[in-house]
């Protein structure tokens, strides 16, 4: 591990230097990463139609549903790994490896088999349209087949951001990215495969991401290599992930329940809102994407400082992550809302489907930094060791008002702009009372830091 400390050290030098060359290359794997979805939703929307763009499209809310869980127990792995390499220890980090990739196999195989079996009731669920329904039932089975290859490279890519490295993560998403383009062209162009040849290009391109990452970690040298003989829980460690990880997951499993709901009700618009509506919401994604790299950076940053005892550091943390989140939120959301009907055309020439998404981008792409800032605030919490407050407050600001939102004001002004507002209005509400939250827990932890200095004097 002498080797990566320098690299990896996040507790000196200028911070906000070391979060955009931590942030970038973070973003820019989560970019490949969305292309995956992108390449999808572009194929079948520009080859197939607009029933199968709806299909591919629709199903984003769902499998986010379904997986987010997961993936909070990924940033759950992130902290523990950040921690224990901020604090020099050598085990510590060891066993959050070996346990973190156990975790992933064993959530992915779960995932698998309810995503699977449980696809076409929970579409009717959610109210799906019937010249969309079965198309989008195929996509979902085939895409939760390669769940496991997801998770694996969800863990494994939390891993090595934890200790600094946000760039062979990139690497891997690269070459699966290209692989995933050619085959949705080869599948769905020359084999005339619709949403199932995306969907098996998909998880190909998913799984050879999962292996190049895997690789990477076994031939680590010192605490973060993967020994795959020895793979196991480590009960302190698993506690640990579970304690941070657990309600992040749940948090992001509120946040996608509200989104299902609102999907619902979009769905009730018919197959070309849908299909608007799922264009949109992908470009939004890299919005996303580019700023919520500040936000992991925020949390492991934050981890490692907290790790290392370097409490000073906290508040640089967070004003630079915060600053740069806004910045990114701002100037990403506006050029694409002013770049929108452009950038919808790639994916249906339909123009009723070009102007059913630029009423979404209209409402979320502009105030979308919004987001960025409650997800910041959010990681600065988790990093600092309290990941329960952020999940409350995410199930009352986000879920529940979207919940409430939709049983009152959209029953009675019933449109979409109705509701895609309740998107930067849950935002804001949430955004404000993270802050309230993290200045308390800031207090508390000063307080205690005096408590020390003043003891060991």
């Amino acid at each position: 591990m002498a080797q990566m400390s320098q690299a990896g050290d996040l507790t000196s030098g200028p911070m906000l230097k070391k979060i955009i060359l931590f942030s970038l290359p973070l973003a820019a794997s989560s970019f490949l990463q969305l292309l995956f979805n992108a390449a999808d939703v572009v194929v079948v929307g520009r080859f197939v139609g607009s029933a199968a763009l709806a299909a591919v499209g629709s199903n984003g809310a769902l499998i986010n549903l379904l997986v987010n869980l997961f993936v909070g127990l990924a940033l759950g792995a992130n902290v523990v790994a950040a921690r224990c390499y901020g604090a020099k220890d050598d085990q510590g980090v060891h066993e959050a490896v070996q346990t973190a990739v156990t975790l992933s196999l064993v959530g992915g195989v779960l995932m698998a088999f309810v995503g699977f079996f449980a696809a076409h009731g929970l579409l009717e669920l959610m109210s799906s349209p019937e010249d969309v329904i079965d198309l989008a039932t195929l996509y979902l089975k085939i895409y939760f087949i390669g769940m496991p290859m997801t998770m694996l490279y969800n863990f494994n890519a939390s891993l090595l951001r934890a200790v600094g490295d946000t760039r062979r993560p990139l690497v891997c998403l690269a070459v699966a990215g290209v692989i995933n383009v050619v085959l949705n062209l080869v599948f769905v162009i020359l084999f005339s495969m619709s949403v199932a040849g995306v969907a098996l290009a998909t998880i190909i391109s998913q799984t050879v991401s999962a292996l190049l990452v895997t690789g990477m970690l076994v031939r680590e040298e010192g605490a973060l290599r993967l020994d795959l003989r020895r793979l196991a829980f480590h009960a302190g460690t698993l506690k640990q992930i579970l304690l941070i990880g657990l309600p992040a997951g749940l948090q992001s499993t509120v946040f996608s329940l509200s989104n299902v709901v609102i999907q619902s009700a979009i769905n009730s618009f018919g197959s070309t809102v849908v299909a608007g509506n799922s264009a949109a919401s992908n470009l939004e994604g890299f919005i996303y994407t580019g700023m919520n790299a500040f936000a992991q950076a925020a949390v492991t940053f934050t981890s490692q400082n907290v790790g290392a005892r370097r409490y000073d550091n906290l508040d640089r943390v967070m004003r630079n992550c915060l600053l740069c989140v806004t910045v990114a939120g701002l100037f990403l959301g506006c050029g694409a809302y002013f770049g929108g009907e452009v950038l919808l055309h790639f994916y249906s020439t339909d123009e009723a489907v070009v102007a059913a998404g630029l009423s979404r981008m209209q409402i979320i792409c502009t105030a979308y930094f919004l987001c960025g800032i409650m997800d910041t605030l959010a990681s600065c919490l988790r990093g600092r060791g309290y990941s329960v407050i952020p999940m409350i407050v995410s199930l009352v600001g986000s879920c529940l008002l979207r919940l409430v939102w939709i049983a009152t004001i959209f029953r009675m002004f019933r449109s979409t702009g109705t509701l895609y507002i309740s998107y930067p209005i849950s935002w804001a509400l949430t955004a404000g009372v993270h802050l309230i939250c993290l200045l308390v827990v800031r207090k508390k932890m000063n307080d205690q830091l005096k408590e020390e200095r003043h003891l060991a004097a």
